[in-house]
């Protein structure tokens, strides 16, 4: 016969138990209902980090110790940029939408003479007159996008006020960040003076700092080029088409802001462009769009490469899943803040592989600097004999 063994828990470990696991639950839940608050958080942080390295630029170049005129100064650049791109391209998307809409059916209307089978075609089907009721209808569709804008933007409000006022939230804690951020890091790191894990910690917090500013500010440096190539393709264009030639400048920032998401942006925002130039003529939208696909091939291989360098070094495996889980979770947002963060995940994973290591190749790391150190001189020695 098996013995029948018995389990014995007393009171006070079942206690810790379920307060553990209600412990878990209630911050799951705080996390869950602050999401929101963290997520500006979160960019501000980032935005702080992107603007650090204009900060520095700025502070070589203007003379004395302070900190402040450099941050202020960079902080102005940048909340006039986004107000700029704010007030140049939404009118003119909202215009451009709007003259498509109206001349939508005149448009068709033009187009369908060239197809008169559609009568044949829409006889064998039982349709009569099927030419005239794609041209109805394609009137009727545009006529209501026209009439309902104003009420459709006006039931938009409420969410763009939304918007603006996270976007005002970001930029202020960003200020706040950039100027009393590094007095509170140091303070921080002060408390634990002396202990190597802490050393060790703020070299990693370093390294991501540093891994985020370089990736901004060379993304920017693509997205600038973009820009002015967009701007310069799309003013000849506009020129040869006989086109408002002041559909330039805010072409050339759309695609400059859609060329900060990886992989796709730059095709996406060409698109956009081609679509958006296709409604006024589509001779000039199917030329814009020959030109996306050159300067793509022209990005990838010679302009990203001279820019970015070596970049992450993250594998485009990696690349494409950060990219993928930044946009189901935060939408456009999150497909650009998802490369500088996969790359803060790389360094962890290797700090902690470092950590891990055996004692021994712990302790040849300083021989192995002081050795690059000495080598350095050497040069450095010839070179000026």
């Amino acid at each position: 016969m098996s013995k029948a063994y018995k389990v014995t828990v007393d009171t006070k470990t079942f206690i810790r138990f379920w307060l553990v696991i209600l412990g878990f639950a209630a911050v799951g839940f705080l996390l869950f209902k602050a999401a929101n608050g963290l997520f500006i958080i979160g960019a501000a942080l980032f935005l702080a980090l992107a603007i650090n390295p204009l900060v520095r630029k700025l502070a070589k170049l203007i003379p004395g110790n302070g900190i402040k005129l450099p941050i202020a100064i960079a902080y102005i650049i940048v909340v006039g940029c986004i107000g700029a791109f704010i007030a140049i391209v939404v009118p003119t998307i909202i215009n451009e939408t709007v003259n498509f809409a109206r001349n939508l059916p005149e448009t068709i209307e033009t187009v369908s003479h060239n197809f008169g089978w559609l009568n044949d075609f829409g006889h064998n089907i039982g349709v009569d007159n099927l030419q005239g009721e794609i041209v109805s209808n394609v009137q009727k569709f545009s006529t209501t996008i026209v009439n309902d804008f104003g009420a459709n933007f006006i039931t938009s409000i409420g969410a763009v006020g939304g918007f603006v006022a996270a976007t005002i939230l970001v930029l202020v804690l960003a200020l706040f960040m950039l100027t009393e951020g590094p007095t509170l890091l140091d303070q921080f790191w002060k408390n634990f003076k002396g202990d190597p894990q802490s050393t060790r910690a703020q070299h990693v917090v370093d390294r991501m700092a540093n891994v985020v500013s370089k990736y901004v500010s060379n993304a920017l440096t693509v997205a600038l080029i973009n820009a002015c190539c967009t701007a310069i393709v799309t003013l000849i264009i506009c020129l040869i088409f006989h086109l408002d030639a002041g559909l330039a400048l805010p072409f050339g920032l759309i695609t400059g802001v859609f060329s900060l998401i990886p992989m796709f942006g730059s095709f996406i925002g060409g698109c956009l462009v081609a679509l958006l130039l296709a409604f006024n003529v589509w001779g000039a939208g199917l030329a814009f769009l020959i030109y996306t696909i050159v300067y793509l091939q022209i990005e990838a291989n010679v302009i990203s490469p001279k820019v970015q360098g070596k970049g992450l070094q993250l594998p485009a495996l990696a690349v494409l899943g950060a990219v993928t889980i930044g946009v189901y979770m935060f939408g456009i947002i999150g497909a650009i803040i998802s490369i500088p963060i996969a790359g803060c995940i790389k360094i962890l994973i290797e700090e902690y592989g470092k950590s891990l290591a055996p004692e021994e190749e712990k302790s040849d790391e300083p021989h192995k600097e002081e050795k690059k150190t000495e080598d350095k001189k050497l040069i450095a020695d010839k070179a000026n004999n």
